[in-house]
């Protein structure tokens, strides 16, 4: 903490300029917004919406919002992946665990697990930090799809164009 002399007013902003090199903040007022075109569908009643896409460390930030139960997907993460649940709640078959609202999760690199969402949860809105990529895989660990940051720009740009919000709707949540 620095001394009274050397800070005699705390509610003065920094004086000094941001870095010329810095990139620009990510303010997102309502993360779960009322327009339903921001949710970009990845399979019927699974859609996200984008918070961050960092193409320069690879990661992304999301909420993924399903609207059905059941499996949602298998998969593998060669880094971590970071949850907080906003609404419903979701267990993988591999762990005696259940991720309920307002609780936290810490997926540890080299994780394989399956998402299902239970039979009396109408909608389920996690916020996911991904690290890398998300490697979808068979029972045995045969990979059959991936996700990553690009992949996932590709899918907002494309959605965006659709929906009439324009291709460059995305490139405020690039980084």
């Amino acid at each position: 903490m620095p001394s009274e002399a050397q800070d005699s007013d705390a509610r003065t902003p920094y004086q000094l300029p941001i870095p010329a090199d810095a990139l620009e903040e990510i303010v997102i007022a309502k993360a779960i917004p009322d327009d339903e075109r921001i949710w970009v569908p990845q399979a019927e009643n699974v859609s996200f919406r984008p918070l961050c896409l960092n193409r320069s460390q690879g990661y992304w930030m999301n909420l993924l919002r399903v609207r059905k139960s059941g499996v949602l997907s298998r998969h593998r993460h060669p880094q971590a992946v970071h949850g907080l649940v906003l609404k419903g709640r979701w267990h993988y078959l591999e762990h005696d665990w259940v991720a309920e609202e307002g609780g936290y999760v810490f997926e540890a690199p080299g994780e394989t697990h399956t998402l299902v969402v239970p039979d009396d949860v109408e909608e389920m809105i996690t916020m996911f930090q991904v690290n890398g990529v998300m490697l979808y895989v068979d029972p045995f660990g045969k990979t059959v799809g991936y996700e990553d940051v690009f992949t996932k720009i590709d899918m907002c740009r494309e959605h965006y164009e659709k929906v009439g919000l324009g291709v460059d709707y995305v490139d405020q949540f690039v980084r």
